[in-house]
């Protein structure tokens, strides 16, 4: 079988098992194709545990695609010098002599979000304050991917602090989007989902308060999922955080692979969900003619929207009513204004820690108007309007559940805006109303933020100018598997995923 025969064989392979179950981890070939990175993640691991291509190999061809694409499109940061990571997946292939398995991730090259902290690598977070901030042990996300063996060679970029769907900073500069350089990448995981859609890496890892895996895999044409909270413990015990790690990959089989790795009980974070997921090859395509979907599009023009982007997510509404699913418009039995200043309350009270960065001028001097915007407004903030935020936040979540009682799914965009030009920070205005905050262009994602229910985005199709948009779905709470599955039902009848980016090196 010639190379190229191969590479189509497998993907061929890879959609198969997305339409009904996912294969156990093995290749039904035995050649490889030109490009190792053309591979999935599924099919890299599959390929390098049996022996078909080796650990070293794997990582000279990322590292030659980092080398030829990453000075163009910004995705990965603080890359580790190649001659150690080159001897790290020498290792793996003398482990793989002597029988030694690590894990689904053995030897595959992996790059963490720029918030997390990897031992012996620097954690900027995006911030000119901690540029030179060298991490001593590993997160507890890291230290779950480093169980299944990856080898970490870098970060990929992030907005500062990870405020904002752009993913730009004073340290590194802005990332571009795989479908288009001079766009953005979105944010805050932007360099995560560019990197993947430029095939830099096999899957990524970001985090998602506003949006943060939901926008940027929507602005790169890849799959992100939001998990219920819970799902993947992290932060503080007790406080009610707003946000949660999560997967992104190039495919719905990946992604669910390293939520697998990332995902169960801790047993010091009370709030961790103790059940764990079924088994990566017990997730199967939902059939579509069994579920209903409610589309929420954008609650009857509230929201400001370009033009395009309900057309693209209509279309593959559509596609999917072809299939035998129900599509009805629905709309929540709540204020919306209410849930905005809900949103913005319970964000300006995770602030209140970064206080101590804005009392003292040095540090203040080095953060962008944003954050310092941000900071302040905690200090305006009083226990009564975090009080009536959290009961507003259970009000939500109840009609949430009414509506996925009606429901299967809920859907809506995953951004109000196509992917803009980079060198803008935020869009100030959507078809001709004004955005009063920074983040107000992102007011689409807070209502799966602030429920805490399992969202996914996927690919909803390009506008006539190339830009990518996404859709999200939300199912019910804890139903992270049947999301999951509805996604690779999706992935099944829709091509948006096979569509690969032109992409652009340094002249």
């Amino acid at each position: 079988m010639k190379r190229r025969e191969f590479l189509n064989r497998s993907m061929t392979v890879s959609l198969a098992a997305g339409s009904s179950m996912l294969l156990p981890l093995r290749l039904l070939a035995s050649e490889l194709p030109a490009d190792i990175t053309d591979l999935s993640a599924s099919q890299l691991s599959a390929a390098i545990r049996e022996r078909q291509v080796s650990c070293a190999e794997v990582m000279q061809a990322y590292l030659q695609r980092i080398n030829r694409y990453n000075p163009v499109y910004n995705a990965i940061v603080n890359l580790a010098p190649e001659d150690d990571l080159l001897s790290q997946a020498a290792l793996a292939d003398g482990a793989l002599d002597k029988d030694e398995y690590w894990g689904w991730m053995h030897g595959m090259p992996h790059a963490v979000k720029d918030l997390t902290n990897v031992e012996g690598m620097i954690t900027t977070s995006g911030s000119r304050i901690f540029a030179n901030r060298v991490a001593t042990s590993d997160s507890s996300l890291v230290a779950n991917i480093r169980k299944q063996g990856a080898i970490f060679i870098g970060k990929t970029n992030t907005p500062e602090f990870g405020l904002g769907s752009q993913s730009y900073n004073e340290v590194f500069g802005a990332t571009g989007s795989a479908c288009n350089p001079a766009l953005t990448a979105g944010g805050s995981s932007g360099g995560a989902a560019s990197g993947l859609g430029t095939r830099m890496l096999p899957v990524a890892d970001g985090s998602d308060m506003m949006g943060s895996l939901r926008n940027p895999a929507a602005f790169n044409n890849v799959i992100g999922f939001r998990p219920t909270k819970g799902r993947v413990a992290g932060g503080d015990p007790f406080y009610q955080r707003l946000s949660t790690s999560g997967p992104m990959g190039r495919n719905t089989e990946d992604t669910i692979r390293l939520l697998h790795s990332i995902a169960g009980p801790v047993p010091d974070q009370p709030h961790s969900l103790q059940d764990r997921l079924p088994a990566a090859e017990q997730f199967a395509a939902l059939d579509l003619r069994d579920i209903k979907i409610g589309w929420m599009g954008d609650f009857e023009n509230y929201l400001a929207t370009e033009e395009g982007v309900l057309d693209l997510c209509a279309a593959s509404l559509r596609t999917l009513e072809a299939e035998g699913a129900g599509v009805e418009f629905c709309m929540p039995n709540f204020d919306m204004a209410e849930l905005w200043r809900t949103w913005v309350d319970l964000r300006h009270w995770s602030r209140i820690g970064a206080q101590t960065m804005y009392n003292d001028p040095a540090q203040r001097a080095l953060l962008k108007p944003e954050y310092i915007w941000e900071i302040e407004q905690s200090f305006e903030l009083s226990a009564k309007q975090v009080y009536q935020a959290g009961q507003a936040r259970g009000r939500w979540y109840r009609e949430v559940v009414r509506l996925l009682e009606q429901y299967d799914f809920l859907a809506l965009p995953s951004a109000q805006v196509f992917p803009f030009p980079k060198e803008i920070h935020w869009p100030s205005e959507i078809a001709g109303r004004k955005m009063d905050t920074y983040h107000r262009w992102m007011e689409v994602v807070i209502g799966g933020s602030l429920a805490g229910n399992p969202v996914v985005n996927v690919p909803a199709g390009f506008d006539a100018q190339g830009r990518p948009m996404g859709m999200q779905i939300m199912g019910r709470f804890g139903e992270d598997k049947k999301v999951l599955e509805f996604a690779m039902a999706y992935e099944k009848v829709t091509d948006h995923l096979q569509q690969r980016p032109r992409l652009v090196e340094r002249a």
